[in-house]
């Protein structure tokens, strides 16, 4: 590959990021869910319906509305995000477990 071909053709990469976030104070939480999905003017109705249902049903899932993937490359420079998911979901946790080692590095076969 010639340095012409990388900057012509656009490039994607995958990025995995695994987050593990200890809550607190759960209503605490859910009350600032329930606040910013009401103050999220690109959910319509029935999508806001549907996130206020999850967050009631389950609290845990409230994290999910703060995570915001533009924040996370808007300032990178010559990097334009292409498409994002995210979810949030309850885990077993054992910081003294190996499994749990965040310095430790996956390699992929991908």
């Amino acid at each position: 590959m010639t340095s012409t071909e990388t900057t012509d053709a656009p490039r994607y990469v995958k990025l995995k990021i695994e987050l593990i976030a200890e809550i607190t104070d759960e209503g605490a939480l859910k009350a600032a869910a329930l606040q910013q999905v009401a103050g999220d003017e690109y959910l319509d109705d029935e999508e806001r319906a549907q996130s206020v249902e999850a967050i009631e049903v389950d609290p845990s899932g409230s994290l999910a509305h703060f995570i915001d993937p533009v924040a996370l490359l808007g300032d990178v420079p010559g990097v334009e995000l292409a498409s994002a998911t995210w979810e949030s979901a309850q885990t077993e946790f054992d910081p003294e477990s190996e499994e749990w080692d965040e310095y430790t590095v996956e390699e992929s076969a991908e």
